[in-house]
């Protein structure tokens, strides 16, 4: 069965009322392909305004969520509330995560399989630093990422993994469609070794980092590259473009 293509758009800590409204007046006319599953990620505080104005065929995901259903947690937001207000999707693990706030591959874990039990769709995200990448360590960093989330994860229906070079997230460096195919097969690799063959034939694997409306459909070629997560143009018009990606090709 084939993969359907995906294409999020994580707004990070970006927006407002007025400009996510425009935002959303955009994706609302904007001719999407249907064949695409399109999930966009405002901030905490616009994700009701975002569900309930964005056109019924865009899902909205959070951008993060605790492993904890309630709680004296000051700051954090459950899985069980963001279900609650009627989102489906969040993002787990993201670079930024693990960089500033220094989560663990083993709290991302948690998390992960948290969210899932409170029935949300999850894209878990991987990936390594330039440094990294440099010392031939690429896929010793993201199969340990992707370790820690089996270690705690048995069902994988609902999650897509979204591979993130970190060196190219926000830079405007990307990586090649031919180094984004060699580390998403190497990860569908991993996953038919380490989970199974149905699981690594099933499981959608995104790539993000300074995806634009110029190479999108370049990206979008390569036959393990199943959608993609994008950051800043994900603010701007050309999101449109990239969602449509696929269809040109």
């Amino acid at each position: 069965m084939p993969r359907k293509f995906i294409v999020g758009g994580n707004f990070k800590l970006n927006g407002s009322q007025d400009s996510l409204a425009t935002l959303v007046e955009g994706l609302n006319k904007g001719s999407l392909d249907s064949n695409v599953e399109i999930v966009v990620s405002p901030p905490f505080v616009y994700l009701d305004q975002v569900r309930k104005s964005v056109r019924k065929d865009v899902a909205v995901a959070g951008q993060n969520c605790y492993s904890k259903a309630s709680g004296a947690y000051t700051g954090e937001v459950a899985a069980e509330m963001l279900k609650d207000l009627g989102i489906e999707w969040v993002i787990l693990g993201h670079s930024e995560r693990r960089e500033i706030f220094k989560e663990t591959d083993d709290e991302i874990g948690q998390k992960v399989a948290h969210a899932l039990k409170a029935g949300l769709k999850v894209m878990a995200c991987v990936g390594e630093k330039l440094e990294e990448r440099e010392a031939d360590k690429t896929t010793e960093v993201v199969f340990r990422q992707l370790a820690a989330v089996a270690k705690h994860v048995s069902d994988w229906t609902n999650v897509v993994i979204a591979y993130e070079p970190v060196w190219a997230i926000g830079t405007g460096k990307v990586a090649t469609p031919q180094q984004a195919q060699e580390v998403h097969k190497a990860i569908r690799g991993w996953l038919k070794e380490k989970v199974s063959a149905q699981v690594a034939e099933a499981t959608r694997i995104m790539y993000g980092g300074s995806v634009n409306a110029g190479n999108a459909s370049t990206l979008a070629k390569e036959e393990d590259v199943d959608g993609f997560l994008v950051g800043g143009a994900s603010l701007k018009p050309e999101f449109v473009t990239i969602c449509n990606a696929k269809a040109k090709m």
